[in-house]
């Protein structure tokens, strides 16, 4: 299913969708209603007309059960914001909003886009313009996708070492993969490893994962004046507390002069083929350490060539599967105060 921003302007309606039984009569009342432009208007004029006592949506079926249209709209909206979650996972809305008109037009509330961009880009999408609408501004805005993990394939050939005899040279072939996970809070996580996706995406559903090599930090989007959207991150390793040794603890140990050690990514975001914002090309990678002796920072910047293949999206299901907490707003997201 494909997110599109104004999907109302592109559908022309020959009948009525009859998820919900309502409004029939309204269908062939005359040639115009039958190429509708605005489906949104089209769904809410209709339930206008309609008489004060239905509700939202109605059951098709008489039930004896409780049926969602008793609930008060409050109540309704809440749910639908434990559909999108705290992982904005907007694909199950537009879903939902496949059920009936009713379901639709709640949907299609502006409160909960606009929510939603608040997630993604904090104060810097205050204003509309140039979008008509919260949820164009979602679809249609540059931004990193929370529902699966970007992936990239590194593959090339190593020189062994020579045989006893010197008669010939042995040569291996290495694969490795880079998997990088973004969540709408701005934590991101990174993984290098020789695994497969199959055992290894799994793993990357939470941020607390007991995968040791994974490194965790906070990343930001930025926009420059080349009109390039580019992911800046700064992510360290895991943190271990090591239990004290205390077998030797009457021998003196050589004192080790600790520092904190980082990685600065710099990724440009692109679209690829049919899907959006699915690619992301290296710009930068380097390794910061910091003594803390000294505070001196010493850096260390790798080069970009062809190890550092393009990293491709892929859609992960069970990452939505759950929902922990609704679509709220929040306090200020770390987004704020990283610096690259």
């Amino acid at each position: 299913m494909q997110l599109v921003p104004d999907i109302e302007f592109k559908i022309t309606y020959t009948r009525s969708p009859d998820g919900d039984g309502v409004g029939n009569s309204y269908i062939e009342d005359n040639d115009d209603d039958s190429k509708m432009a605005d489906l949104l208007s089209y769904f809410q004029q209709q339930l206008t007309f309609q008489e004060s006592m239905l509700k939202l949506c109605q059951p098709e079926l008489e039930s004896s059960q409780t049926h969602i249209s008793v609930l008060p709209m409050e109540v309704l909206m809440y749910i639908f914001r434990w559909v999108v979650s705290s992982d904005l996972d907007l694909r199950s809305l537009e879903q939902l909003s496949q059920v009936c008109r009713g379901f639709y037009i709640c949907a299609r509330d502006p409160e909960i886009w606009r929510l939603a961009c608040l997630k993604v880009w904090g104060r810097s999408c205050i204003k509309l313009v140039p979008y008509t609408s919260w949820r164009e501004m979602f679809l249609e805005r540059p931004r990193v996708r929370f529902d699966g993990v970007y992936i990239s394939k590194t593959t090339y050939i190593r020189q062994g070492e020579q045989s006893l005899d010197g008669f010939y040279r042995a040569w291996h072939q290495v694969e490795y993969y880079r998997y990088i996970r973004f969540f709408p809070d701005g934590h991101v996580m990174m993984l290098t490893t020789p695994e497969e996706p199959q055992s290894i995406v799994p793993r990357l559903r939470t941020r607390n994962t007991r995968t040791d090599a994974v490194l965790l930090g906070h990343y930001r989007l930025s926009q420059d004046t080349d009109n390039q959207t580019k992911v800046f991150a700064v992510i360290t390793k895991k943190k271990e507390e090591k239990p004290l040794d205390y077998k030797y603890r009457y021998f003196r140990r050589v004192s080790v002069q600790e520092a904190d050690q980082s990685f600065h990514v710099g990724l440009q975001l692109c679209s690829s083929g049919h899907q959006r914002f699915n690619k992301l090309i290296w710009i930068h990678h380097s390794c910061h350490v910091t003594y803390k002796s000294t505070g001196e920072t010493a850096v260390t910047a790798f080069e970009i060539d062809k190890m550092y293949t393009p990293l491709f999206f892929g859609r992960v299901r069970s990452y939505t599967a759950f929902s922990e907490r609704p679509l709220e707003s929040l306090a200020p997201s770390p987004l704020s105060v990283l610096h690259e």
